[in-house]
């Protein structure tokens, strides 16, 4: 063992051996294809962006790397992405071929994903394939098409040429994919199988389509490559008929008698009601599915839905509750997480907080980004690279919130010297809000942790309780001064504002001002909702008001839908297109879009409305520095992810 990598002796599950198949992986962390990032060309070419991210996936240290699904039809009814890879031909070889090289110049065992998406797919069709046409619960979502006997017997030809495709290529093995609603998986469910036939009805059938495949990929790459498939542990999908967790088991046998040689346990539909990889879930959530799955199969078990934290996946690999710990999305938030493990500074992972940005843009045409780490997807672009400042300089930071403390860090990595000035108690800004959602708002706290940490690291000067002034800024004297200094909700926008029952919603959640039994909060978008939610959940009767027809209209679509559990589950009372007419001794007076008024019972009254800009230290120390910026929510209130890019790009920038 290195002396500098101590790490390896306190986690020796994680970075021992383990044989897959007929190979040997140097570890046990296994990098999913979790998320197709969108940055190829619309017919599903590599383009240098692409390769450039998988040169940083390359560098994460997992010893088995797979490689984003790639649709295996020529007419793309498998195609569920505007920008998804595709192995339809032989002319894609080469791109793929430099991605095994890549990784294999990386010391990984190499797989490719054959991503067929059935009902998800045909996004550049009329419709998408199934083995019955039952009907679409997502709008967005093509018509379905029943696939015949001969379109079964071609998607497995096309499958196996792609299979053939990925060696030529001269990867290491292929994974199939058999889960979250994909075209095997729609096969496997009852939910979305109704066929009749010798692929429908009873479990052994509706397996068969995924043993055919399986057993002519097994023919075509041979015996001496990898074959892995992914299944569904839980397929959340009990409200609509899908399988039951026992059902999910024999498959894995099924999968394993075929000639599978490792099985990737997932978690969830896209169409699920339950969440499945957000911050909503907690760690251990899912772990009980992989120790199931262990127990049945004598081939390795990867797992990691929602598994984050490498302290929790070596004690799992040490009680053999999996064979390999399987990381995506914490590797997007900091491609170092594996090194800093070995290196023993845990303290120093930037966390994935769950938000789902790097999933909620796939089906919209958008490259796929990370809330917190603003590099991912532009590792090839000049403007991102983190370079020695040519002139070092004294800087000063006016807030302490992401965005601030992304620039300060970021600043002081390149040889600034940083001031940071908060002028509250403590670091983090909104994030200390944000830490009171209902659903896993914890892990922001982490990320103020994370902060902190690199603030030390890097020599960043914080000083708290710190309001800056022209007098302050005199004093210190920087050369470059950054405002992010945040929003603020306005603090009297109705008639009656200023009682003392009114609370802004920050007071709530940060400081924790006394509320009464019946509130009113009055704005329903995201500070909203978590007011209203964090103050029902600790029994107070809660009404949300809100102006608009819909809630969380600054919410992402992957968690608009738990907000709506959230409310619904905690009997919160919602009233829409509802206009605030005047806040009275004895609560809010509303008026409906017809104009008939209620008055709305209140011991306390939440402020929650739009946000305003913080922005008059941009006047007032115009001329106390040479040179004067604003970030994040100081330019417009906006979420944390463009708070961070923000701070990152003009720390990069000083």
């Amino acid at each position: 063992m290195q002396l500098n990598r101590p790490g390896i002796g306190k986690f020796p599950h994680i970075f021992e051996e383990i044989k897959v198949g007929s190979l040997t992986c140097h570890n046990r962390v296994k990098y999913a294809a979790c998320s197709v990032s969108n940055f190829n060309n619309r017919d599903g070419s590599l383009t240098d962006r692409e390769y450039a991210r998988m040169e940083v996936i390359s560098r994460t240290g997992a010893g088995m790397i797979t490689n984003q699904g790639a649709y295996p039809d020529p007419d793309g009814a498998g195609k569920a992405y505007y920008r998804q890879l595709s192995l339809a031909d032989d002319k894609y070889i080469p791109g793929f071929r430099r991605i095994a090289d890549l990784l294999h110049g990386a010391g990984a065992i190499s797989i490719q994903q054959i991503l067929h998406c059935g009902r998800y797919g045909g996004v550049d069709s009329t419709h998408c394939l199934q083995p019955s046409e039952v009907p679409q619960t997502l709008r967005h979502f093509r018509p379905p098409r029943q696939m015949s006997r001969d379109d079964i017997r071609r998607c497995i030809r096309e499958h196996c040429e792609a299979g053939r495709r990925s060696m030529e290529a001269g990867f290491d093995g292929v994974e199939l994919t058999a889960f979250m609603g994909y075209l095997l998986a729609n096969f496997l469910s009852p939910f979305t199988n109704r066929r009749t036939d010798e692929y429908g009805g009873s479990l052994e059938n509706r397996g068969r389509f995924m043993v055919e495949v399986l057993t002519g990929l097994r023919e075509t790459i041979g015996k001496d490559k990898l074959l892995v498939i992914r299944l569904n542990g839980d397929e959340l999908m009990d409200e609509l008929g899908g399988n039951s967790r026992a059902d999910c088991i024999e498959f894995m046998k099924m999968a394993e008698q075929a000639g599978a040689d490792c099985i990737s346990i997932v978690v969830g539909w896209h169409e699920s009601t339950r969440g499945a990889l957000g911050r909503d879930v907690h760690d251990d959530q899912w772990l009980p599915l992989a120790e199931s799955a262990s127990r049945a199969l004598r081939i390795p078990v990867a797992f990691g839905p929602r598994f984050c934290d490498p302290v929790k996946a070596e004690q799992a690999l040490a009680q053999r509750a999996f064979g390999m710990w399987e990381v995506c999305r914490p590797f997007l938030a900091d491609p170092e997480l594996l090194h800093k493990v070995a290196e023993d500074r845990l303290e120093e992972i930037r966390p994935c907080v769950g938000g789902l940005l790097c999933l909620s843009r796939m089906f919209r045409n958008l490259p796929y980004i990370c809330a917190v780490n603003p590099r991912l997807g532009h590792e090839v672009e000049p403007e991102y690279e983190l370079r020695p400042a040519r002139v070092p300089k004294k800087v000063l930071v006016i807030g302490g919130g992401p965005g601030g403390l992304e620039c300060a860090i970021v600043a002081a990595q390149r040889g600034h010297t940083v001031i940071v000035c908060e002028k509250s108690d403590r670091l983090g800004g909104q994030l200390n809000q944000a830490a009171k959602e209902i659903g896993g708002g914890q892990i922001f706290l982490d990320l103020i942790r994370h902060y902190e940490t690199q603030l030390k690291r890097w020599n960043v000067e914080v000083r708290l309780g710190a309001e800056v002034t022209q007098q302050l800024c005199a004093q210190l004297a920087p050369d470059v001064a950054v405002v992010a200094a945040g929003s603020e909700i306005e603090p009297y926008p109705f008639p009656g504002g200023n009682r003392s029952h009114v609370v802004i919603a920050h007071e709530i959640l940060e400081e924790g001002s006394p509320c009464g039994d019946r509130v009113v909060v009055l704005g329903g978008e995201r500070i909203g909702l978590v007011a209203a939610e964090y103050l029902a959940s600790r029994g107070k009767h809660v009404t949300l008001v809100e102006m608009g027809r819909r809630l969380g209209e600054d919410v992402i679509a992957t968690f608009k839908w738990r907000h709506a559990a959230w409310v619904r589950e905690l009997g919160i009372q919602t009233l829409l297109n509802t206009r605030v007419k005047e806040i009275t001794d004895q609560g809010v007076l509303v008026a409906d879009a017809g104009g008939a008024e209620t008055l709305l019972p209140a011991d306390t009254v939440v402020l929650a409305i739009s946000r305003r800009s913080c922005q008059r230290l941009l006047s007032e120390l115009e001329f106390f520095c040479d040179e004067l910026y604003a970030i994040g929510d100081a330019v417009q209130p906006r979420s944390m992810h463009n708070a961070i890019r923000e701070g990152y790009l003009l720390g990069i920038r000083i």
